[in-house]
């Protein structure tokens, strides 16, 4: 195997919980000056984003560790793994978000410095907007399905953040209270709705789902380009972590020369890498004599 960037991975990963942790605190403590309940509930969900991204940051050192006795086919499934435990901690942090607003609208006290809220908030939107940026990007060039999970766990963060924005900006203005609660039940369904998808998703890939259509389509595109190609069978593909796992059956001519055999699967294998990245490809080799699907071979060298 092939491995990608593990440093880029694990610094992007420490670099979400960095800013993470210093989201917590600063959020704890404008929440606990202002009083201000929403604000003390946004640490709380940035709490659970903090341990989201800690969980991805050991998830990819771990997935990355190459294949050992235990782990003929690597740690991938680390990361998987880390997605799902991801995708359950932002629906825990959508209920959290509905039982403190709806906590809130029966809670009269009247925030005060709401300024300092409106201004860390801000700030808040800023880095996650930044972060989960660079966490998506590094998310894609290494196929890493643990940093994917943890910048939609920060996109979702940006989405409540901008709830309690407005909602702060709104009691600033008007004192009209409940439309703070209101509008984080809002925005909980949004982030409800993308946990629910990560989880399905994470779900999927630890039950070794085939690797969706496009992508088993590109990889009979490759196969069938070779004319030295005969047919193909029994085509099976799975995702662990960054890596997709493919092993298929190639019937060849029978009196192909093993050295002529061994460079089109050579071939084959690099051009399926070249195309979706890294894979761990496995060929088994038929002699095209008879076959119960083919009937007798239909070429002749």
């Amino acid at each position: 195997m092939e491995y990608v960037d593990s440093n880029l991975k694990e610094r992007t990963a420490r670099l979400s919980v960095i800013s993470n942790s210093v989201l917590v605190i600063l959020k704890l403590l404008v929440g606990f000056y202002t009083g201000a309940v929403s604000i003390i509930s946004e640490a709380a969900h940035s709490g659970v984003d903090l341990l989201a991204s800690i969980v991805a940051f050991y998830a990819v050192r771990k997935a990355d560790k190459p294949p050992d006795g235990n782990h003929a086919y690597g740690h991938g499934k680390f990361e998987n793994l880390s997605g799902a435990i991801e995708a359950v901690l932002i629906v825990a942090a959508a209920l959290w978000i509905v039982y403190e607003a709806w906590d809130k609208l029966h809670n009269t006290a009247k925030p005060e410095f709401l300024e300092y809220g409106i201004i860390l908030m801000g700030i808040s939107i800023g880095v996650n907007y930044w972060v989960s940026g660079k966490l998506f990007k590094v998310a894609k060039e290494t196929g890493s399905h643990a940093l994917e999970a943890d910048a939609l766990h920060l996109k979702a963060d940006i989405w409540t953040s901008v709830g309690v924005l407005v909602g702060l900006v709104i009691i600033r203005i008007t004192g009209i209270f409940w439309l703070d609660p209101m509008i984080a039940i809002v925005v909980a369904g949004v982030v409800f709705k993308a946990g629910y998808g990560m989880t399905k998703k994470s779900l999927y890939e630890l039950t070794d789902i085939s690797l969706p259509a496009d992508e088993e389509q590109t990889i009979i595109d490759v196969i069938t380009s070779h004319k030295e190609v005969i047919s193909f069978h029994q085509l099976r593909t799975r995702r662990s972590g960054s890596w997709r796992l493919i092993d298929m059956h190639l019937i060849l001519f029978k009196d192909m020369h093993l050295n002529k055999a061994h460079a089109v699967c050579d071939l084959i294998e690099a051009e399926i890498k070249d195309k979706l990245g890294p894979c761990d490809v496995v060929i088994h080799i038929e002699p095209c004599d008879y076959h119960e699907e083919l009937g007798p071979c239909p070429l002749e060298e």
